[in-house]
C-alpha cells in the first residue's frame, strides 16, 4: 500500500491539538501514511513559538545547522527547503564589543586549520576540552568544563552554550551540549542556515499548505478545556464551545506546552522551570543579502538582517526580559549599527535606533541544567501520546527537536493495535 492510499479503518480521526511544530510534523506523517487528521490550535494561526509576527517578520533569529537533518528533511517534505539559505558560507562574522575587534570564525572545526579564523583561546588544551565534552561521561556545568580555558569560553562555548540551550554557562549541562558537538562532527553539520523570509513563510505555511493538500482540516481558536477518560483511554475533548465525542479508534496527539499538559494531565511529569528569550525586531530595510552576525560582551547575541528587517535575539534573558520595548532598542540598537559598520553592511545605519518591537518569551523552553530531567512516557493513555519539544530530555528543545517529537508520536500511535471492534 502506497504512502497516500486509503488507511484500512478509514472512520478513523487522528485528533492533533496544538498547532505547533511538534504538531504540524506529526500530523504531517499522519496525513502521509494516509490517515484523517483533524488540528486543533488555541490561538488564531498555526506556529505555536515559531509563529511569525503580524508583519510577517520572524519571532526570533531562528537557525539550523546541517546537524539539523530531520528539520531539514521535514522543510524537503513540506516544500520550503529553498527558502533556507547559508548566509554566511565563509564563516560567521563576530563583532567582540570589548576591544571592537571584528572578524570571521569558521563554525565547522575543519575550518580551524586557518588561524585567522579560530576562535579566541583555542588551543591544543582547549580543543582537548571540547572533545572531552562530546565524550559521554558524568555531567557538569559547561563553565565548569571550561573554567582552565575561559578564552574558549567566552568566545565560543557560552555563545553555542545561550544558542542551544538558552540556558547560562554557569548553570547549563555539559552532557547535553556534548549531543550537539558529537553531531557536529558529521560532513556538513556545522552549516548554518536561517529562513530568508521568516519562520512563517518559510516553515509554518508551507506546513499548513501542505497538510490542506493532503486532507487535514485545521480549526484555529479552539483550546482543549479538559480530556474525559474512561480507564486509560481518552473518550471526550472538551473544547470550551463544543466536545468532540471520540470513537473507539480514534487517537490523539497532545502537542502542547509542558503547562498545559500538567493542566490536562496532572500525572504527567513535565519541567516546572524555563528560562526567557528577549527578541526585539527593528524596522530597518536594508538592501543586500541576508546575514547573520554573533555579537561578545553586550546584551545582543545575534543579529538576523533581512531586506524587511533586523532581528536580535538574547537567549537566557533572565535579566533582560523585564526591559521596555523602549529600553531593549536603546540598549540594543548600537551594538547592532557597529556590527553593521564594522561588517560593512549596505544602507544607512542611523545613530537613533528606528521602530522596534519587543517579544518576551518567558517560558521560552526548558532550562537545561545538570541534572535528571522529566522523562514523561510517549503515551500516558492507550490513545493518547505526547509530542513537545520538551518530551525528549536528551535533546535540547529546539526545531529539531520538536520535529522528532511530534513524528515519534505519530509513529507510536499508529504501531498501536486497534480495537477488537473494528479490527
Amino acid at each position: 500500500m502506497g504512502p497516500l492510499s486509503t488507511p484500512p479503518f478509514p472512520t478513523m480521526t487522528f485528533h492533533v491539538v496544538g498547532a505547533g511544530v511538534a504538531g504540524l510534523a506529526g500530523a504531517l506523517l499522519l496525513v502521509k501514511s494516509g490517515h484523517r487528521v483533524t488540528i486543533h490550535e488555541a490561538s488564531p494561526a498555526a506556529g505555536g513559538r515559531a509563529r511569525a509576527l503580524p508583519d510577517g517578520t520572524d519571532n526570533g533569529t531562528h537557525a539550523l545547522l546541517g546537524a539539523n537533518r530531520v528539520a531539514l528533511r521535514f522543510l524537503t517534505a513540506i516544500g520550503a527547503r529553498e527558502g533556507w539559505v547559508e548566509p554566511e558560507p565563509e564563516g560567521l562574522p563576530v563583532l567582540d564589543l570589548d576591544d571592537h575587534s571584528a572578524r570571521r570564525v569558521a563554525l565547522s572545526p575543519l575550518g580551524w586549520i586557518t588561524a585567522a579564523k579560530r576562535p579566541n583561546g583555542m588551543s591544543m588544551g582547549g580543543l582537548g576540552s571540547l572533545i572531552g565534552l562530546a565524550l559521554p561521561g558524568a555531567d557538569r556545568t559547561i563553565a565548569q568544563a571550561f573554567a582552565a580555558h575561559p578564552d574558549l569560553l567566552r568566545s565560543l562555548v557560552e555563545p553555542l552554550t545561550v544558542a542551544a540551550l538558552n540556558t547560562p554557562a554557569d548553570e547549563a549541562s555539559a552532557k547535553l551540549l556534548g549531543v550537539i558537538l558529537r553531531r557536529l562532527a558529521m560532513p556538513g553539520a556545522a552549516k548554518l542556515y536561517v529562513a530568508s523570509r521568516g519562520l512563517g513563510p518559510d516553515l509554518v505555511a508551507p506546513a499548513v499548505a501542505t497538510l490542506a493538500c493532503h486532507g487535514a482540516s485545521l480549526q484555529a481558536g479552539a483550546r482543549l478545556r479538559g480530556i474525559g477518560r474512561d480507564g486509560d483511554k481518552a473518550i471526550t475533548l472538551d473544547f470550551g464551545d463544543h466536545v468532540v465525542d471520540l470513537a473507539p479508534e480514534d487517537q490523539v496527539i497532545l502537542a502542547l506546552p509542558p503547562w498545559e499538559v500538567a493542566r490536562l494531565l496532572p500525572e504527567v511529569p513535565v519541567p516546572d522551570r524555563h528560562a526567557p528569550i528577549l527578541n526585539v525586531h527593528f524596522a530597518q530595510e536594508t538592501d543586500g543579502p541576508v546575514r547573520f552576525i554573533g555579537l561578545l560582551g553586550g546584551l545582543a547575541q545575534w543579529v538576523l538582517v533581512r531586506p524587511e528587517g533586523v532581528s536580535v535575539t538574547v537567549s537566557a534573558a533572565d535579566d533582560s526580559v523585564g526591559l521596555s520595548d523602549e529600553e531593549a532598542a536603546a540598549r540594543i540598537w548600537p551594538e547592532v549599527r557597529e556590527a553593521a559598520i564594522r561588517f560593512d553592511l549596505p544602507g544607512d545605519w542611523p545613530v537613533d535606533p528606528p521602530r522596534a518591537r519587543a517579544v518576551r518569551e518567558r517560558r521560552a523552553t526548558p532550562r537545561h541544567g545538570t541534572g535528571p530531567r522529566p522523562r514523561p512516557r510517549r503515551m500516558p493513555l492507550a490513545n493518547l501520546a505526547l509530542a513537545g519539544d520538551w518530551t525528549l530530555p536528551e535533546l535540547p528543545a529546539t526545531i529539531e527537536a520538536a520535529i522528532r517529537s511530534g513524528e515519534a508520536a505519530a509513529a507510536a500511535l499508529m504501531a498501536t493495535p486497534l480495537p477488537k471492534e473494528t479490527a
